[in-house]
């Protein structure tokens, strides 16, 4: 198990923009292994490639309740969204803070596997908000640009929306 540093806010990497994945190299393969281990250590349910320092279109990503059913998604694109979801969210790069975030409730995207064979994935409530959440990191964006309201400490309650 090799764990990664997770980049924090204001570290200006976190603001760039993700080059494509051309091939599945030795490299590519173990940097995937590492984010699905770091996300696991910091009981994350996603984490961007960009976060742990490396500038390529790679995303993971596990929403099941026992942290045994993650997606890999090298170079993806939402290519459709419906409904809206309005709650709090979180990041690892932006610890013990979280704010109310709006999020389409249904998210389909196409991406490569390890195997650079096309997919699509599509998810609806939690699935579909860290689909969009971590493909904006590959874009340089955090949840704290499109926040509703103030970036709260984790020990203060969210407001429940009505």
């Amino acid at each position: 198990m090799a764990l990664r540093n997770i980049r924090t806010i204001g570290d200006e990497i976190l603001r760039k923009e993700a080059k494509s994945v051309k091939a599945m190299t030795p490299r590519t393969e173990k940097l995937i292994e590492d984010m699905l281990d770091t996300m696991y250590d910091a009981y994350g349910v996603g984490l961007a490639a960009p976060q742990v320092g490396i500038l390529k279109r790679i995303v993971v990503i596990d929403v099941s309740e026992n942290q045994d059913a993650p997606y890999v998604l090298i170079n993806p694109e939402i290519i459709e969204t419906s409904g809206s979801q309005t709650g709090s969210e979180g990041c690892l790069s932006v610890p013990g803070k979280h704010a109310t975030v709006t999020r389409p409730d249904y998210a389909k995207v196409r991406a490569q596997d390890e195997n650079m064979e096309w997919f699509e994935l599509e998810g609806e409530g939690l699935l579909a908000r860290a689909i969009c959440h971590e493909c904006d990191h590959l874009d340089g964006i955090l949840y704290v640009d499109k926040k509703e309201g103030p970036l709260l400490d984790n020990e203060e309650p969210q407001e429940e929306e009505e």
